[in-house]
C-alpha cells in the first residue's frame, strides 16, 4: 500500500508559498501598461469613458458677475440702516442685461442669473423688499456682496477642470457643456474576452442532466464588465479538454486585450487552465491567502493579459472586484481613486479562523436610531451566489482576526466604490 501524503488545500488556515493580497496586487500592477490608443468623442457619448487629455477651461464660469436669486441689485454704499428706500430704474433678466446707469439712491430689479449692473455690487432678495410704484423699501440687515455670483467663481480661464485619466460622470458632462466643449479625447474601450470551463456547465435554455448546472459565472462577469464600460466578447462554455481550451485561448488572445476565465485553476485532474497558460504564455501566481477566491491564475498569452478566476460563483465576484477591476481600470488609463473603506458596528457574531484574509458578504443598513450598521447575509459559502445578490458590501476580516463578537467595530467596503 502506498503511503498517503497530505496535499495543501483550501481548508488549510495557513499554507506555505501563498501570496498576500497586497503582494498579488503589486505583481499584477507590475505587468500592466495602460493603453495609449485614443479617439475623439462627442460629449453626449463620453459618459463613463476615460479622458485622454487635461481639460483646460477656455472661459470663465460664470462669465459675468450675476445674481444668485430674484431681487434687487443695489450699491452697498446705499446701505445706511435696517430700513431704507431706493428708486427702481430698470430691470435685468437672465440673458437680457440692464443697459443703463445706476446712480446713488437707485436700484434695478434683477432675476436669478442676470448680469449684475456694473454700478451695483449687492443683491437684496425680493422677500425683504416692499414695493410702491417705482420706489422700494428694503427691510432687515444687509451685507455688501450678498447674493452675488462672481465672474470665474466656478471655473477660471486656464483652470484644469478635469484631469487626464478621469472616468467621466454625469456631472462632468454638464461641466464640459458649461465650458462650451463639444468633443473630448478619450481612451479607446478595452476589449475583454471571457468564458467558463467545465463539462458540468450548461447554458440557459439547455436541459440539465444529473450533475449538470447552469453557468452563472458568465452572466455575473458580463454584468461587472459592462459596469466598467468595456467591449465584451462572450466565448461561451469550453469543455475540460486541452484541445478546445487551447484553441479558445489563442482565439481570445488575438481578439482581446484581456482574457478572463472562470474555473479550472485548482488542482483537480481536469483543471487544465493553469497548465495551458504555462504552455502558451507565462504564469505569475495562483494561490492567494484569502477566502473566498484562493486559487487565481494570472499571466499573459501573446499580448493579452490573462486572469484565471476560481469556479465558485462568489469567488469569481470577489476576485474580480479585488484584482481584475482595478487592473482593468489601470489598463484603461484611469487614475482610479482609492476605494473608501470605513468602520461600523456589526450586529451579529462572525466565525473565522486566523490565517487568511476573508471577504464576508454584508448588508449595510440604518437602524431605528439612524445609525449605519452592518450584518452578514448569513451563509458565507463560496457557492452561495444569493449572498452576493443580497449584499451591498464586503466585511473585511484580516489574517489575524479569529472571529468577531456582535456589536464589534468592523471594516466594510461598499460595492458601489469597486466598479
Amino acid at each position: 500500500m502506498s503511503e498517503f501524503i497530505s496535499q495543501p488545500s483550501c481548508a488549510d488556515p495557513i499554507e506555505q508559498n501563498q501570496l498576500s493580497i497586497d503582494a498579488a496586487r503589486q505583481r499584477i500592477a507590475a505587468l500592466i501598461t495602460p493603453l495609449t490608443a485614443w479617439q475623439r468623442c462627442a460629449l453626449r457619448d463620453a459618459l463613463d469613458r476615460v479622458l485622454d487629455e487635461d481639460i483646460i477651461s477656455p472661459i470663465n464660469v460664470p462669465a459675468h458677475n450675476n445674481s444668485a436669486m430674484d431681487g434687487y441689485a443695489i450699491k452697498s454704499s446705499d446701505i445706511v440702516d435696517d430700513s431704507f428706500s431706493l428708486k427702481q430704474v430698470g430691470i435685468a433678466f437672465a440673458g437680457q442685461p440692464f443697459q443703463g446707469t445706476v446712480n446713488q439712491g437707485e436700484c434695478v430689479r434683477i432675476m436669478t442669473g442676470a448680469v449684475l449692473p456694473n454700478d451695483c455690487d449687492t443683491v437684496v432678495m425680493q422677500e425683504q423688499v416692499a414695493v410702491n410704484d417705482d420706489m422700494i423699501t428694503i427691510h432687515g440687515s444687509q451685507q455688501k456682496a450678498s447674493n452675488v455670483r462672481y465672474i470665474g467663481e466656478d471655473v477660471k480661464i486656464g483652470d484644469v477642470t478635469l484631469s487626464k485619466g478621469r472616468r467621466i460622470i454625469p456631472a462632468d458632462l454638464g461641466l464640459l457643456a458649461s465650458l462650451g466643449i463639444a468633443e473630448v479625447n478619450i481612451r479607446r474601450r478595452l476589449r475583454v474576452a471571457f468564458f467558463s470551463t467545465g463539462d458540468e456547465l450548461k447554458s440557459i435554455g439547455e436541459t440539465l442532466a444529473t450533475g449538470q448546472i447552469y453557468d452563472s459565472n458568465r452572466y455575473t462577469l458580463y454584468g461587472m464588465l459592462k459596469r466598467l464600460d468595456v467591449e465584451v466578447l462572450d466565448m461561451g462554455v469550453v469543455p475540460d479538454q486541452k484541445g478546445p481550451l487551447r484553441q479558445t485561448l489563442l482565439q481570445a488572445a488575438q481578439q482581446a486585450d484581456v482574457i478572463i476565465t472562470s474555473g479550472g485553476v485548482s488542482v483537480g485532474d481536469a483543471d487544465y487552465v493553469k497548465d495551458m497558460l504555462a504552455e502558451l504564455g507565462q504564469v505569475d501566481f495562483w494561490k492567494i491567502a484569502m477566502r473566498p477566491g484562493r486559487p487565481l491564475a494570472f499571466g499573459q498569452i501573446e499580448n493579452a493579459l490573462f486572469f484565471g478566476l476560481p469556479g465558485n460563483p462568489v469567488s469569481v465576484m470577489v476576485t474580480f472586484y479585488q484584482f481584475v477591476a482595478p487592473a482593468l481600470r489601470k489598463l484603461m488609463g484611469e487614475t482610479q481613486p482609492a476605494v473608501t473603506n470605513f468602520q461600523v458596528i456589526c450586529t451579529n457574531d462572525i466565525r473565522k479562523r486566523a490565517g487568511r484574509f476573508e471577504y464576508q458578504r454584508g448588508i449595510l443598513f440604518t437602524d431605528d436610531d439612524g445609525q449605519t450598521k452592518v450584518k452578514t447575509t448569513g451563509g458565507q459559502g463560496s457557492g452561495i451566489l444569493r449572498s452576493m445578490s443580497a449584499a451591498n458590501c464586503f466585511i473585511l476580516l484580516d489574517e489575524q482576526c479569529d472571529g468577531i463578537c456582535a456589536n464589534s467595530l468592523v471594516t466594510v467596503q461598499p460595492f458601489s466604490g469597486l466598479i
